[in-house]
Formats: structure tokens, sequence, C-alpha cells
């Protein structure tokens, strides 16, 4: 399945990667700049809820969507943490954590599927809470202004991504603790 409607979705946020990055060369006035990513990630970003809907209504789930959703929303995450640490919006420190947590929860799920025991490292709440405060936070960072007069989202911004990465922490701590007993019985 793999040109199904979702994965065709979830194809749309790796295509994202470089339209969002773009949009910061294209010598555009700053707050359209800020208007036009976080439009799109926003777009973007949703298609992670339409694509899962999707393949779960229209029968269409496969292996490679699973696989592929997952890799797709952490480019996207990634990308734009490295154009907010560019812009000077994120701290890099956050955007180490997140990423590098990425990284380190991937291989343990893969090396835990390799050894039939994914169940104990499948997603949990504070992974997909994790997921939805990042998912807020960027674009508040990417938009940097000010929301119906009263809204500041590089303030909210800069708070919620620090969120984030302390639920990144967490959830990862949760993963590693899940995975540990698996972890025991075949590292020497």
């Amino acid at each position: 399945m793999f040109l199904t409607v979702p994965t065709i979705l979830t194809w749309t946020r790796i295509v994202a990667i470089p339209l969002i990055v773009g949009v910061f060369y294209l010598g555009m006035e700053p707050r359209l700049q800020n208007l036009i990513a976080t439009a799109m990630f926003i777009a973007f970003a949703l298609t992670d809820w339409l694509d899962g809907y999707l393949a779960r209504r229209l029968n269409q789930t496969s292996a490679f969507g699973a696989f592929l959703d997952p890799v797709a929303d952490k480019f996207l995450v990634s990308a734009s943490l490295l154009v907010l640490v560019n812009l000077g919006r994120a701290d890099v420190f956050v955007a180490l954590i997140i990423i590098g947590r990425e990284i380190a929860i991937s291989a343990l799920r893969e090396w835990m599927a390799q050894i039939g025991a994914s169940r104990s490292v499948a997603v949990h709440m504070v992974g997909k809470l994790k997921t939805t405060v990042q998912m807020i936070a960027i674009p508040f960072l990417l938009f940097d202004g000010t929301l119906f007069g009263v809204v500041d989202t590089g303030l909210w911004g800069a708070w919620l991504i620090w969120l984030s990465a302390i639920l990144t922490v967490w959830s990862m701590a949760y993963y590693l603790q899940k995975a540990l007993p698996e972890i025991r019985k075949r590292v020497p």
C-alpha cells in the first residue's frame, strides 16, 4: 500500500520540509515569512491526524504507513527546530534534547522489534502529550508575533518548547524503563 491516500498525506509532511525551510530564504518581509511558515507547518501537521484517521476509516493501514508516519513527524519537527535555532527563537539545547530523544527511541524501538519485544515500547500517552505540546510550540515560535492582539506567541512558544523538552526526557525515561527488563536479558 505504497500509494494510498493516507500514505500520500504522510509523504506531504516530508515534502513540506524544504518548503517550510525555503520560506526563510525567499527574501520576503519577515512577518510574511513567519505567517507563511506557520500556516504551512499547521497544515502539514494536521495531515498527521488526517492520515491516521483516513487509514482506519478507509481500511488502508499498512506496515509501510506505520513506519513512514512517525518518520515524517520526526523529520518535520527536527527541520522546524533547526530553523528555529537558526532564527534564534529556540535554544540549541532544547533542539538537541528533542532530536536526540527521537533518534534514541527510534533506535530502541527498532532493536526491540528485532528481538520481538516491540510491545514494551509501544506509543504511550506521555509520548502523545509531548508531540502535542511540540506541535503547538513550533507554530507559535514560527509565527513569533502577537496573536489576536493579546498572545505573545514568542513567549508562549518558548515556554511550551521547554515544556516539550521536559516531556521529551520524561517520555524517554518511560520507554527506557519499559525496555529495561528486555535489555537486562540480552546485555551481559
